[in-house]
């Protein structure tokens, strides 16, 4: 589901390759400037080299057939999982072709998940979720036929016929953080979290840590990660209400949870404080979890619709690259809330993303 405007953007699109001695600063993949909510088309005819051994041009997928396979957790999320499958139907109708998905119960399961597809005649296969970086590594290089895209999976190896879409977490946390600095009465803001086994959430913390110190050095900070595993940490509800209500029993007023189905809860608790606030993650929460719009002022975007749509686009016509595609980041409208934002602060995060963006001001994350 697209966002209808955004009150920043960082567009950071392209190629940004590990095998050839890149990686993912400011610069990754070309120039960052402000643009509408969307992401810019990797270059045609773009080739990378692993082992020394360039990887040969891919042709157009003819007969195209779509896979998604989840991350722990489920399609209709309302965040991570539901933003893949979103993606892969537009993509799919788009193409006039057929999709499904699977959902992934345990992380054991990530590799027959993927077989699955590889068995049933997928031609494009998308998995979501930097956890399933192995199982689809080696799918793809077992598989040399089929097209791969990997959500939140740098590429390093590069494998030909994978292509990672990845995003800049930290800049999108650092923007949110700098809004509840800005934004807070109490001078204490927290965030919940899924796991810290999953490096985007932990970009996600530290440049919300980071963005809210930035702008407000006196702001107290209560940041806490689910402490299951990856087969819990982002469906857990009922943790994330729990861990957001002793936020705000310890005097926070804004609270971001980032952590799929636990980070909802964590919003929909927040929802029952008068006057709190709080910071969806991953997509425009404001059009997912309703019962977050008493508090919701704003989320910290990936836009994985577009991206993983782009990417689909240009496997079936033979532009897709190998190597890290940088899908854009940004802050989603405050929507109802607008008037909880005063226009001085509007001002400063519309200055600070530009400076966010070009690299004047860094997040200090350091992956």
């Amino acid at each position: 589901m697209k966002a209808t405007k955004f009150v920043a953007v960082l567009a950071v699109a392209g190629l940004a390759f590990a095998a050839c001695g890149g990686d993912d600063d400011d610069d990754a993949g070309g120039d960052a400037t402000t643009a509408p909510a969307e992401t810019t088309p990797a270059s045609e005819g773009t080739t990378v080299g692993t082992a020394g051994t360039e990887c040969e041009p891919r042709p157009p997928v003819e007969e195209v057939n779509i896979g998604l396979v989840t991350d722990v957790g489920k399609v209709d999320d309302k965040s991570f999982n539901q933003s893949a499958w979103e993606g892969v139907q537009a993509a799919g109708e788009a193409a006039d072709a057929p999709y499904d998905y699977i959902e992934t119960a345990a992380a054991t399961d990530y590799a027959s998940n993927i077989g699955q597809f590889v068995e049933s005649g997928a031609t494009i296969i998308v998995t979501a979720g930097s956890a399933l970086t192995e199982a689809t590594s080696a799918a793809a290089a077992e598989n040399p036929d089929i097209t791969f895209i990997g959500i939140d999976q740098f590429q390093d190896p590069v494998v030909c016929n994978l292509t990672g879409l990845v995003f800049n977490e930290d800049k999108a946390g650092f923007l949110a953080g700098a809004l509840a600095g800005l934004l807070t009465e109490s001078g204490t803001i927290a965030a919940v979290l899924g796991t810290d086994q999953v490096p985007p959430v932990v970009a996600f913390k530290e440049g919300y840590e980071n963005g809210a110190e930035h702008v407000n050095p006196d702001v107290e900070i209560i940041s806490t990660y689910h402490p299951g595993g990856l087969d819990v940490a982002f469906t857990d509800p009922e943790w994330g209400a729990t861990t957001a209500r002793q936020a705000l029993d310890n005097g926070a007023d804004i609270v971001f949870g980032a952590g799929g189905l636990t980070g909802n809860g964590a919003l929909t608790e927040v929802a029952k404080e008068d006057g709190a606030l709080c910071i969806g993650v991953d997509t425009d929460q404001w059009l997912t979890v309703p019962d977050a719009h008493p508090c919701l002022v704003t989320s910290a975007m990936k836009l994985i619709v577009e991206g993983v749509q782009e990417l689909i686009a240009a496997a079936i016509d033979g532009s897709l690259a190998p190597g890290d595609f940088i899908g854009a980041v940004g802050l989603a409208d405050f929507h109802d809330l607008a008037d909880r934002v005063p226009d001085d602060v509007k001002a400063q995060i519309d200055e600070l993303t530009e400076q966010v963006v070009s690299g004047e001001v860094p997040t200090g994350y350091e992956p």
